[in-house]
């Protein structure tokens, strides 16, 4: 197959890249920095060359829109909001136009659509959708009007031919450098990953085996259209996601940090408290109905397998580092 990834530069589309490319399929990835035969240059936001990439392609998944990774200042939420609506907008378009439109159209959202809670899981069709909370920063309200409207673009796109999915991903582990679990496991071997104001909100992942599983079989599935959560059926706690890790790591202590210190170091990481602090606690409905098995449905297992990798890609480092010392 042929299949475009627009905005697939960053962790979650370098993971489909190189999964999707060693099966055999043809990528091309749509980007700003061009620097392979495969990548082709777009703005994300107007029609140009670029769209003859997607008039015949069989598969669209869009990843497009500035990181979240960053301080919720109103400029940089403003730029997460216009970045991802432009960007589907216009993939939308380019669809629109083709002469031979893609099968189908996945579109990344975001597992923070859903309400901030501790007391039941979101599914698909029983979650509650964020916003009206009573508790939390007025902003957070704003982080789901991101995702709302970045599922209400690609919804309204006029593109009749072609099945369109919106992935409510959750956070996609991988031991890659500069992902969140590489964050995640560099806190836990500083003895820092432990409870973060008191724990108790629910972390909800997804093993990066899992996610590219995952889209080929939603890309497979054509009775399957509209949102779909992508995270695996065991969110937990994060005291008890915490624990694990350092545990498979082999970290006995996770110093415990206050709302107050997560903000500071927040700040310091040029980050947001909303990424540690609200409670996530989403689950795979539709996967499961539709008879998707996971891989890694526990976080034991899939914490072991990350960490494994890990220090594989370590250890490799260190050796090539060694031979070119020595050479």
């Amino acid at each position: 197959m042929k299949i475009v990834l627009p905005g697939g530069t960053g962790q979650v589309g370098t993971i489909l890249d190189r999964a999707l490319s060693a099966a055999g399929h043809e990528v091309v990835v749509l980007t700003r920095r061009p620097r392979r035969p495969q990548d082709v240059a777009w703005d994300g936001a107007a029609l140009g060359p670029w769209a003859e990439a997607v008039d015949g392609a069989d598969v669209v998944v869009n990843l497009a829109g500035r990181s979240v990774s960053c301080r919720y200042t109103p400029e940089n939420l403003r730029a997460m909001m216009d970045s991802r609506v432009d960007s589907t907008r216009v993939v939308g378009e380019a669809i629109a136009a083709a002469r031979r439109p893609p099968k189908v159209w996945l579109q990344m959202s975001t597992a923070t659509v859903y309400a901030h809670r501790l007391d039941a899981a979101n599914d698909e069709a029983t979650g509650v959708i964020g916003g009206t909370e009573s508790g939390v920063p007025d902003y957070w309200a704003y982080s789901v009007e991101i995702a709302k409207n970045w599922e209400r673009t690609q919804a309204e796109a006029p593109t009749p031919d072609t099945r369109k999915v919106a992935l409510r991903a959750a956070m996609v582990m991988s031991p890659d450098r500069g992902g969140v679990f590489d964050v995640l496991l560099r806190l836990a071997r500083l003895g820092l990953g432990g409870p973060v104001a008191g724990g108790g909100q629910y972390v909800s992942w997804i093993h990066d085996e899992d996610f590219v599983r995952a889209v080929e079989f939603l890309i497979a599935r054509e009775d399957v259209a509209g949102a779909v959560n992508l995270a695996a059926p065991g969110p937990l706690p994060q005291r008890e996601f915490m624990r694990v890790l350092r545990r498979t790591w082999g970290v006995p202590v996770g110093l415990p940090a206050t709302r107050w210190m997560a903000e500071a170091g927040a700040f310091a990481l040029r980050s947001d408290t909303e990424l540690l602090l609200k409670s996530r606690r989403v689950v795979p409905g539709r996967l499961r109905d539709a008879g998707f098995a996971f891989a890694w449905p526990g976080w034991e297992g899939a914490a072991g397998d990350l960490v494994r990798r890990a220090r594989a890609a370590r250890a490799g480092s260190g050796r090539l580092r060694a031979r070119v010392g020595g050479g």
